[in-house]
């Protein structure tokens, strides 16, 4: 049992968690302002038609996205709405497995307050994918194991199989916590009678319940999106100068100082430095096992930066572990209470330059950058001169040749809107077909200008008309022109049916 709180304690735990409702309110209002990025526009059209799986992952994301419209609408707030809000309870999560796993309270507040700054959490609950989820049911399993290392109870290993349920239904990654689970069971001596109990399988039945719709949508879709996602482990080609690309992102991510203070406390649980050895291992085990998978994908693939959310929990509770339970000589002492010092206020400030770059672009002087082409800065502009055309062509329907295009016109053109990728029809199996009177008449296609044009629209359609050329801008940027040609006589069906290159 967790001792009674000290006043001071109380206090300490009071602010803790007015400091994450700061940090919450604030990305809250930045969701308000800044737009919605081609993938969360993406995921928002799935959670008009919830299922059992996606072409590209499991629905949690879907399911976040579709409760917080019903709060908030089908606006930017709304569509990242819960998934802000999900940082409370992820903080409570953290906050609690460290105060278990290392009996200090000034770890557990600091390891809340670290995750919580970390570029990870912050933009990572505020631009909506799977990985925000994922990063929340992360810091439950870490819990819940705590749990049952606190209190030995078998009943707690079903708490920990929802978690880990949870988890599967918001992306494959979490398929990796079974490998970790069963590393700190056999690498502990005290912890190896769970592996004759039966409350682990259970746990594990509880998983596999949680996550069968998943796999009932794969079963009925010929397993496409497993082997979408499994086929990224395939080697075809040895690239390891994406490992290069691995680091430097993470550090940002994590922000430099949570990083420094986060790689001080890896090492110093690996050097047996703080807590129990079960503490110590568990801590590990959920960093390394899904550490050390990336670092060898890296090998012939990029791995993108926010694969790593799922071991952000852990790392949050090593970093608190360095700053208040290891003994440090001086010189690293003075890093570690550095670190501790200006970690809030820097990960602070790099959130809010980084919204107001991706808003403005006023900090590069309205150059491009990398937020430009993801971030959905114009769109709303845009679409209202698309719908205009639209109107005044007569077109019935909108096309456009990825998924990120219609995604980011069926959320910015008016409610209702007829908006269609013609081809890799897999992604858009959950919904309904179009109606084929709207795709009969005129289409209007909307794409990005290219160098010779798209020869293949002369191919399908007996009439093409370049109606016009509108630019996508941020300030004085002009991030993209898109050429919006008329489309009329179709010589066949205008939906290519071809299966994805997975399944050929």
């Amino acid at each position: 049992m967790t001792p009674a709180a000290s006043p001071q304690e109380a206090r300490l735990a009071r602010n803790t968690a007015l400091a994450i409702v700061a940090l919450v309110a604030m990305r809250l209002v930045a969701a308000a302002f800044t737009p919605i990025t081609f993938d969360e526009a993406y995921y928002w059209m799935w959670s008009k038609h919830l299922a059992g799986g996606y072409y590209d992952h499991p629905p949690m994301v879907a399911v976040v996205i579709r409760l917080g419209t019903m709060l908030a609408g089908d606006t930017e707030f709304g569509v990242r709405l819960v998934s802000i809000l999900l940082a409370l309870p992820m903080s409570f999560a953290v906050y609690r497995a460290a105060e278990i796993l290392f009996g200090d309270r000034r770890v557990a507040a600091t390891a809340a307050i670290l995750l919580n700054i970390t570029l990870m959490a912050a933009v990572g609950t505020l631009i909506v994918t799977p990985d925000a989820p994922l990063l929340v049911a992360s810091s439950f399993v870490l819990f819940f194991l705590a749990k049952v290392l606190q209190t030995g109870r078998g009943a707690w290993w079903l708490a920990v199989g929802a978690a880990v349920g949870v988890a599967l239904l918001s992306k494959y990654t979490a398929l990796f916590f079974g490998a970790a689970i069963l590393i700190w069971l056999v690498a502990v001596p005290k912890l190896r009678r769970w592996l004759v109990s039966p409350w682990p399988y259970l746990g594990g039945v509880v998983a596999f319940a949680i996550f069968a719709p998943v796999i009932l949508w794969n079963a009925d879709h010929h397993w496409v999106s497993f082997i979408k996602q499994f086929g990224r482990a395939r080697i075809e080609d040895f690239r390891p100068a994406y490992i290069a690309e691995l680091i430097p992102t993470q550090i940002a991510f994590a922000t430099p100082l949570v990083w420094m203070l986060g790689a001080m406390g890896l090492y110093a649980l690996a050097r047996r430095s703080g807590g129990t050895p079960a503490a110590r291992m568990l801590v590990n085990v959920m960093f390394w096992v899904i550490t050390l998978y990336f670092v060898w994908h890296s090998l012939h693939a990029r791995v993108e930066a926010n694969w790593f959310a799922p071991v952000y929990p852990a790392l949050a509770v090593a970093a608190a572990v360095a700053a208040h339970l290891t003994r440090w000589d001086p010189r690293w002492r003075r890093v570690a209470d550095f670190c501790l010092r200006w970690a809030a206020p820097s990960g602070i400030a790099m959130f809010v330059l980084l919204i107001v770059q991706a808003d403005t672009g006023i900090l590069s002087g309205y150059r491009r950058d990398t937020t430009v082409r993801s971030v959905g800065v114009g769109w709303r502009e845009l679409a209202g001169e698309i719908e205009a055309v639209r109107v005044r062509v007569g077109a019935n329907c909108v096309l456009a040749p990825d998924y990120g295009t219609v995604s980011w016109l069926a959320f910015y053109l008016p409610k209702g809107t007829c908006v269609v990728q013609p081809t890799q029809r897999i992604r858009w199996i959950n919904m309904p077909e179009p109606d084929p009177a709207l795709l009969a008449g005129k289409l209007l296609y909307v794409d990005e200008v290219r160098a010779g044009g798209r020869p293949d629209l002369n191919d399908n359609f007996a009439h093409v008309e370049r109606v016009a050329e509108l630019p996508r801008k941020r300030g004085p940027l002009t991030i993209e022109t898109y050429e919006l040609d008329l489309l009329d006589g179709a010589r066949g069906d205008v939906l290519d049916h071809s299966p994805p290159p997975e399944l050929e």
